[in-house]
Parts: structure tokens; sequence; C-alpha cells
């Protein structure tokens, strides 16, 4: 399985990309989605609620399991896609665009070096 090389992963299976730099975009991997199957249902952070890097921030829920979400950075949630609460399934058809999950203000950019570029979560996930 490929994975965007502009993309960070955590262990967790969640995915950030940062679009300038301040501000990044998060979500689960495709892997994360197979993995859980049907997607039914999400838990969306509140927007101005406040993230920490591998802190639970939400829930997935599909037809074979529920999962907690984790943060894959700290910061300040600025927007979260609304879509997914009338359509969880596009954690499934579209992990890495349309079913992203919350845009985040960072409060430490450091904390990227925690996670694994594209060939790492590959490799982890292999």
């Amino acid at each position: 399985m490929a994975y965007p090389d502009d993309l960070r992963y955590s262990k967790e299976h969640e995915w950030v990309r940062v679009e300038d730099d301040d501000t990044a975009t998060i979500g689960i991997t495709s892997f994360a989605a197979d993995e859980l199957g049907d997607i039914v249902f999400i838990e969306l952070p509140e927007v101005g609620s406040t993230l920490s890097q591998f802190g639970t921030f939400g829930v997935v829920e599909s037809v074979k399991a529920v999962s907690d979400l984790y943060a894959p950075i700290s910061g300040e949630v600025l927007e979260v896609n609304e879509a997914l609460r009338d359509t969880p399934e596009l954690l499934n058809s579209d992990a890495f665009a349309e079913g992203w999950i919350a845009k985040v203000r960072l409060s430490d950019a450091a904390e990227m070096d925690a996670l694994m570029d594209a060939d790492a979560y590959a490799a982890e996930t292999a």
C-alpha cells in the first residue's frame, strides 16, 4: 500500500499534513480504515478544544469495532470535517483527502519529529 509522502504518520495510524507554518490537517490512514471495515460513525472534536499529542480526541465506530482517535500533534482545533457527520464512510473511500478529520493550529512544530515518514509507516504496517 502506498502512503502520501507529504504526510507524517503515528503508530496509532493517524496522519498529519502541515498546510503552512502553524496549521495542520489530521486524519486516519487508509490502513486504519481498512482494518476497521465499514465506518458508520465518528465523534469529532469540538472546535476550540485543545489536543495533546498522542491523547485521545474522538472515537470512530465501524461494523467491526469502536476505536479511539489519537492526536498525532498538539494544538487547537480550528475546524472539523462536518461532512463526516452524515457520511463517515468518507474515511473508508478517501482517507487522505475528503476523509480528513480536523484542522489544527500547531502548538509545537517540533512534535512532528516524533512521527514517521511514509516509508517508515509503510514498513510499520507491512
